[in-house]
């Protein structure tokens, strides 16, 4: 009987390609994938590790995934990603229903583990991040077949104090170019219309492989693949938006007008302890440069509030800035104190209650922001890529200026039935803080 595998694929994009790759090669091994626990033969978790709350949910959902070793058909419990390099030792040590980890650079080696695990091996694989995957590996896409995301580099150079991604992942390492454009197009083969591409510093990219930043090349060998409609950059770090880039995105309509740039915090001593470039005034000028290039641009950012230091004046001017920039996105991230991050050793560490309250009020006014720009699309038409229908038989979808799984959705009602991956015309309503409402043109 073929053994059935199931995968719980946690944290960020970058980890679920991570998950796409191991299912992929499971699959190639003559393993059959299934998305149902009790049916599973073999469980992976997939972990993140990137704040306390990560590091809680994947604990939560290994222990909940181990019932079925007690009381069902599982016989075999795998736990891989950043958790697991993290703390293999104390994992293998306190969590005896594990019977594997697995780091963030063997993910190749995943078929073999579980070969191991099922002849009473219990196995712990966990080395020095150096893994890069590559276009030949096979892959089996987790996201809807008309979108996908596309990591075009591994692990950080950055060395932010309050990151433990460097430890986990390694040093920045890009993939090669051509490389890139096979993975894509055969991407494209398959029914994509929509390439996120993510790394953990996707402007970065090509600075290792190329000695020059070599996203713009990229992104313009990417627009000619003829059946790719969106293309769109996460995660771009501020300090390498060059005006190279800007000018392509303002030029090239296959680019999303959409634009992830994490600041992290507007006060510039906050930002030294950190280790982050920069300043306020240096994120305002290279927002109003973005602007006046990409009048429509959505720019979307995330803060991180309490960091060991911040005091209420550090505060009071990131929200200024907030008020004074009108993000059309922010997430606000209350500072978690991670160990082996130097930010964890630094003085004036903020209590947890102040930390709270300054993400709430934060996140307020960011609230009143966001309803008052979508007020401001109301009878506007938007291109909106059809993701599905509700039971009430309401569709919806996003426009260019949404990212999947974290910005709002665009929701309209049609006589005819529309299918998920098609593009559709769509005037807006009304509007609320997330979410827009509109009809179809």
């Amino acid at each position: 009987m073929t053994l059935k595998v199931g995968l719980v694929s946690l944290g960020c994009p970058k980890n679920l390609v991570d998950s796409e790759l191991m299912l992929g090669l499971l699959q190639a091994s003559g393993l059959k994938i299934t998305n149902r626990e009790q049916e599973a033969d073999v469980l992976i978790v997939n972990t993140c590790s990137f704040i306390k709350d990560a590091k809680e949910e994947s604990i939560k959902t290994i222990l909940e995934l181990a019932q079925h070793k007690k009381r069902g058909r599982c016989r075999a419990l795998l736990v891989a990603g950043c958790l697991a390099q993290r703390y293999p030792g104390e994992m293998m040590a306190e969590l005896p229903e594990i019977d594997a980890v697995l780091g963030t650079g063997s993910i190749p080696e995943i078929t073999g583990v579980i070969s191991r695990v099922l002849q009473g091996e219990r196995v712990s694989l966990v080395g020095t991040p150096g893994y890069l995957h590559t276009a030949g590996l096979p892959k089996l896409q987790a996201t809807p077949p008309y979108s996908a995301y596309l990591k075009i580099a591994e692990g950080c150079d950055n060395r932010c104090t309050y990151c433990i991604i460097p430890h986990l992942r390694g040093p920045y390492r890009s993939r090669d170019a051509d490389d890139i454009l096979a993975e894509a197009a055969g991407m494209a083969s398959r029914g994509v219309k929509e390439l996120n591409l993510v790394a953990q510093d996707t402007t970065r990219y090509g600075m290792d492989r190329y000695s020059r930043p070599y996203l713009h090349p990229l992104l313009e060998r990417l627009s000619r693949l003829e059946e790719v409609a969106w293309i769109r950059l996460l995660y771009t770090y501020p300090a390498l938006l060059n005006d190279e880039l800007i000018q392509l995105m303002a030029g090239e309509k296959k680019i999303c007008h959409y634009l992830d740039i994490p600041l992290q915090h507007a006060s510039a001593s906050v930002l030294r302890r950190m280790n982050r470039r920069g300043s306020g005034e240096e994120s305002a000028r290279l927002i109003e440069k973005i602007r006046t290039a990409i009048p429509d641009i959505t720019l979307r950012t995330s803060f991180i509030v309490g960091f060991p230091g911040e005091t209420e004046r550090d505060f009071e001017e990131l929200l200024g800035f907030i008020a004074h920039i009108q993000f059309d996105r922010v997430g606000i991230f209350a500072y978690s104190r991670e160990e082996g991050t130097p930010g964890s050793e630094l003085p004036d560490q903020v209590p947890e209650e102040v930390k709270l309250d300054r993400r709430n009020r934060a996140m307020t006014l960011q609230q009143r922001i966001s309803r008052g720009k979508n007020r401001l699309k109301t009878g506007q038409v938007f291109t909106i890529l059809v993701e599905g229908r509700n039971p009430k038989g309401v569709y919806f979808g996003r426009s260019e200026g949404d990212a999947p799984d974290v910005d709002g959705k665009v929701r309209f009602k049609a006589a005819a039935a529309i299918n998920p991956g098609e593009f559709v015309k769509i005037r807006i309503t009304s509007a609320g803080a997330y979410d827009l409402i509109g009809e179809l043109v």
